[in-house]
């Protein structure tokens, strides 16, 4: 059986707007709305308590607010700042489940959604959690509406719509919904005037009807969705939950009974958190690729710091160690954090060694060379630290390409053995002047490179590389037959550089229909050998 957590927060963008740095909230009993343009001109997008008692509701036009009211202060409203609030919200309340969902049926999404099923006992019951999650968000100044049932819509429902107690036992949602009015089944206003006028103002009086009596009543999809809400209600339909992010496979956490407040006591508790979570991952055979480390701050915000490890790992001084490297003094603790959840957002099974008898602990070098990336990754930067890959082409500029080291060894392409390359390779290649060379196939007898002349005395090659021709280079520079020379000048220095164009076969080119203009070969200088 489910168990679903409402989290309803009444004139949420109000609460926003006034949390925010710099602000004071609205005098005590002062009419304060919020307000957005629209069709009609500036509306009326939120009012606090003292607004609705004045008769200022969502929607009205500004001007007739301000007319019947002068008093009523209003500011711009700031949907898209509610909306992240509200995300951070649910990021806090993962530290009571790792589903944890944004109300998208509430208008301005003025809500969380919490699946709690089987995880009630570890707050010491549903009672306690319930009362655990109202005195916190009451801490942080954050007024908050609970309710919990087997579903989410009986839970949606009496968070907003139920008197007194709101937690309904497993197995009693029909009868924790029937009293409630139409208006809590989820559906648009329009819809609760027309169930009005039939007559139909409770859930219960809902329930009792036929379910296609019911949706021929309305017109259109109208008669569906009152449908599908009545029964995601009772529970005949599922409904799923959307988290935030999604659930780890693999946590573990921690609570306080008085907040921390420096990065030095984060770092003890991480000491504690890492051997959990790699026990739990060992028991599993999983290594964790990815980790992150989310403190619950008391005012209702949450803090994270996320790492990624190049192998898979469940060493726990590994994975302490990675993020401390990371730097704990990173995490915003605001006034302290009261919870502390480590998590691995991605594992990958963990392989075997064979160690190698005759030449020592391979095992114990690749593993130290995985937590060097990690380490070199965590302090420098994910992006800083990569592999050279093999690609499919044989153009030496584009046969290899970067990839993160946290993804893995590279994928071995087969190949033939290539002739040497040199240390240094030129990207891209630099335009070279040869006054001399053998035609049509020979190498250069003299070259000049970065305004230097040099005389050849040694010469190996060609090794001809065809063009790409589906791939050209550039514009400019369309794709033609490499022929490399690997050069020696009369001072020891070795060179690799190529005749790009082939004499008699490519050294001419159409530029425009019918025209045709020279384009002899040309010489580029790619690489410097050591």
């Amino acid at each position: 059986m489910k168990r679903i957590v409402s989290v309803w927060l009444p004139d949420w963008p109000i609460t926003v707007w006034s949390r925010a740095a710099g602000r004071s909230p609205p005098p005590e009993g002062a009419a304060f709305a919020l307000v957005q343009s629209g069709v009609r001109g500036l509306t009326l997008s939120a009012t606090n308590p003292a607004a609705r008692r004045l008769g200022h509701a969502m929607g009205q036009a500004h001007a007739d607010a301000r007319a019947a009211n002068p008093a009523l202060i209003s500011h711009p409203a700031e949907p898209e700042r509610d909306v992240e609030a509200l995300r951070l919200l649910a990021l806090w309340a993962e530290r009571y489940s790792p589903c944890v969902a944004m109300d998208a049926a509430s208008p301005g999404r003025e809500g969380l959604l919490i699946d709690m099923t089987g995880g009630a006992h570890l707050f010491g019951g549903e009672i306690a959690l319930l009362t655990d999650m109202a005195t916190r968000l009451k801490a942080a100044s954050i007024p908050a509406r609970l309710a919990m049932a087997d579903t989410a819509g009986a839970a949606w429902a009496l968070a907003r719509f139920g008197q007194g107690r709101r937690l309904v036992p497993a197995g009693k949602t029909r009868e924790a919904l029937a009293p409630l009015p139409s208006a809590a089944l989820r559906i648009s206003a329009e819809d609760v005037k027309l169930l009005s006028r039939f007559g139909l103002r409770t859930l219960g009086e809902l329930m009792a009807l036929p379910r296609a009596g019911l949706a021929r009543r309305f017109r259109g999809e109208a008669g569906l969705t009152l449908v599908r809400r009545l029964d995601q209600a009772l529970g005949s339909e599922p409904e799923i939950l959307e988290p935030v992010r999604p659930p780890p496979g693999w946590r573990v956490w921690r609570t306080f009974l008085e907040p921390v407040i420096d990065a030095a006591g984060v770092e003890t508790v991480l000491d504690d958190l890492a051997p959990s979570l790699a026990e739990i991952l060992e028991r599993d055979g999983q290594g964790a690729r990815r980790l992150t480390l989310t403190g619950f701050r008391v005012d209702g915000r949450a803090t994270s710091l996320s790492v990624a490890l190049g192998a898979p790992s469940a060493r726990p001084a590994h994975l302490a160690k990675v993020l401390k490297e990371r730097g704990l003094e990173r995490l915003d603790l605001g006034f302290g954090i009261d919870a502390l959840m480590l998590t691995a957002d991605l594992a990958e099974p963990l392989k075997a060694v064979q160690a190698d008898l005759d030449r020592g602990r391979d095992e114990d070098a690749t593993l130290a060379l995985a937590a060097l990336l990690d380490r070199l990754g965590a302090r420098l930067g994910e992006a800083s630290v990569f592999r050279l890959e093999g690609r499919g082409s044989w153009l030496p500029e584009r046969s290899q390409a970067r990839r993160p080291a946290d993804r893995g060894p590279p994928t071995a392409l087969a190949a033939p053995p290539l002739p040497e390359r040199p240390l240094l390779l030129l990207d891209p290649p630099e335009p070279v002047q040869v006054p001399i060379a053998a035609i049509p196939d020979g190498p250069p007898a003299r070259f000049t490179w970065r305004r230097v002349a040099h005389r050849v005395v040694r010469a190996e090659g060609p090794e001809r590389i065809s063009p790409e021709w589906w791939r050209p280079i550039n514009k400019a520079r369309p794709a033609r037959t490499r022929d490399y020379f690997r050069v020696e000048d009369g001072e020891g220095r070795r060179y690799w550089l190529f005749r790009e164009g082939l004499y008699e076969r490519e050294d001419q080119r159409e530029v425009e229909p019918g025209v045709i203009e020279a384009h002899p070969p040309g010489w580029w200088m790619h690489g410097v050998f050591a």
